[in-house]
């Protein structure tokens, strides 16, 4: 039992050449065999039409009884032109047998092939059915089988009448098939030994052909068992450019996403640790200090603001996760609602009003209109909108600007801009910051809470809402992010579960 691709693709390749060989045999021994059956056939009448022809001249004052008599003396004299018709006749074909019977189908003569052993003299006899036909002045052909023939062999035969038209003999020719079979054997031995070679060379084709093709899968397979043991960094050869190389291409790329992936997830990993870990120590060192009363009491409430604050960024590290799990499981609906976005932008800028202060950021607020509606669910892009604020603001240099823009880019639609001047993104990066767990801060020196989720999260409610979101940005220059949002127009509120 094969197993083997190669195996199999060869197996079915020669399997498909031997039927096709096979078939061609078959059809150019059928078209050959009805050809030199057609021409044999006509060669066979002609001799026949042309030696009654001249034996009904001779026997045309001939009584029946005599025709016997006078066949054998003048077949009997080599130089009779009776019996130099009959040799030219057969001289040139091998297959082709003459011969002259008296009209008790007694063979008298014969020239040319032999059926079996030569009749000697009148010792052989025709069929009955072939005097009876050709006495009746009707041509005969049939395969019969003959006393000086092994098998059946076709028979042509017409009778011989003399001027008064009594029936005196008949003439009559057949075919050996002898040289006929000899030819069919000859052109069948040529066929299949050039068959055979076409075998021998279509096989070495096919090996070489097949094994580029396979050779390719092999090693996929070989690598894809190297990522199943955590070997993410395997890549396989991409040669030449048909379909197998642009799937090594889309293997390697594949290949590149999950060693990327891994190394996000490794890194999620550590910071989920981490940020577990240092707010969990200092609320329990805190809380162990003040149960000892190591603290004093007039600085219980400074350290008790500081564990409520750890509490509260546990709380916004667990709301993520959270968040995370319900939108892979699909279990976060949307309630689509009508609100001002402008107004949103307004309260978000004023949340942030500390920190701009204390990094003495330039905002510029840019509008459209006062007032622009928008149709979404309000608290998912309250999410979004935070997220981006907050991520501007964090990684904005001293004194740079800050600009939120909100516009209407086309009918129905409104886009939002947020802009900070800062270290930017690098172009390396662009590409991975809407995946699960990507930090581009991954020293964590500007960004020592975040996760690497909130923009994840946020491609992931825009995707829900059917909008976009995206990001420009020019590495130690600046960074723009955008999202579009539906302009509001006067529908019912309704659940994104239940949607339009």
């Amino acid at each position: 039992m094969f197993k083997s691709v190669f195996a199999k693709y060869v197996t079915a390749v020669m399997a498909i050449f031997a039927v096709g060989f096979v078939l061609l045999l078959s059809l150019i021994t059928s078209i050959v065999n009805s050809y030199i059956a057609d021409s044999k056939e006509r060669e066979m009448s002609n001799a026949v039409i042309a030696l009654r022809d001249s034996v009904d001249l001779a026997a045309s004052q001939t009584k029946p009884e005599e025709f016997a008599a006078d066949a054998l003396e003048a077949f009997g004299d080599p130089s009779s032109p009776l019996t130099t018709l009959l040799n030219v006749l057969t001289m040139n074909d091998s297959d082709l047998m003459l011969a002259l019977a008296d009209r008790d189908g007694q063979v008298i003569c014969m020239a040319g092939a032999r059926f079996g052993e030569e009749p000697a003299g009148r010792e052989s006899a025709l069929p009955q059915e072939l005097i009876e036909t050709t006495r009746q002045g009707k041509n005969f052909y049939r395969s019969i089988k003959t006393s000086f023939s092994e098998g059946a062999i076709p028979i042509c035969a017409e009778g011989i009448f003399n001027a008064s038209g009594e029936y005196c003999g008949v003439v009559f020719a057949g075919i050996t098939r002898l040289s006929w079979g000899n030819m069919m054997r000859e052109m069948t031995e040529t066929i299949l030994s050039t068959a055979l070679l076409v075998l021998v060379a279509a096989m070495i084709a096919v090996y070489f052909i097949s094994n580029r093709v396979i050779s390719p899968l092999r090693e996929m397979s070989v690598a894809a068992e190297r990522f199943a043991k955590g070997k993410f960094d395997t890549r396989v050869r991409v040669r030449g450019d048909d379909e197998v190389a642009r799937l090594a291409v889309a293997f390697n790329n594949m290949a590149e996403s999950l060693e990327n992936l891994e190394k996000m997830r490794s890194s999620f990993i550590a910071n989920v640790s981490h940020d577990l870990r240092t707010p969990m120590t200092t609320i329990a060192g805190f809380i162990e200090e003040i149960r000892a009363g190591v603290i004093p009491p007039e600085n219980r409430d400074h350290y008790l603001g500081v564990i409520e604050t750890e509490v509260k960024r546990l709380s916004r590290l667990v709301a993520s996760l959270l968040d995370l799990s319900r939108i892979q499981a699909g279990d976060r609906k949307f309630t689509m609602r009508s609100f001002d976005i402008c107004e949103m932008g307004r309260q978000i800028l004023i949340s942030f009003e500390q920190q701009i202060e204390e990094k003495r950021l330039e905002v510029a607020f840019e509008t459209d209109a006062d007032r622009m509606n928008a149709y979404a669910d309000y608290d998912a892009i309250y999410q979004i909108f935070y997220n981006i604020c907050h991520n501007a603001v964090k990684f904005s240099r001293e004194g740079g600007l800050l600009r939120l823009r909100i516009n209407e880019i086309k009918e129905h639609k409104i886009q939002v801009a947020v802009y900070n001047e800062g270290n930017g993104i690098s172009e390396e990066d662009l590409p991975f910051v809407f995946e699960r767990f990507y930090k581009s801060d991954k020293s964590r020196g500007l960004d020592k809470s975040g996760l690497g989720l909130g923009l994840y999260i946020s491609k992931t409610i825009m995707d829900a809402h059917g909008e976009q979101i995206r990001v420009e940005s020019r590495e130690g220059e600046y960074c723009e992010f955008f999202f579009t949002l539906r302009k509001a127009t006067a529908e019912p509120e309704r659940k994104r579960g239940e949607t339009e």
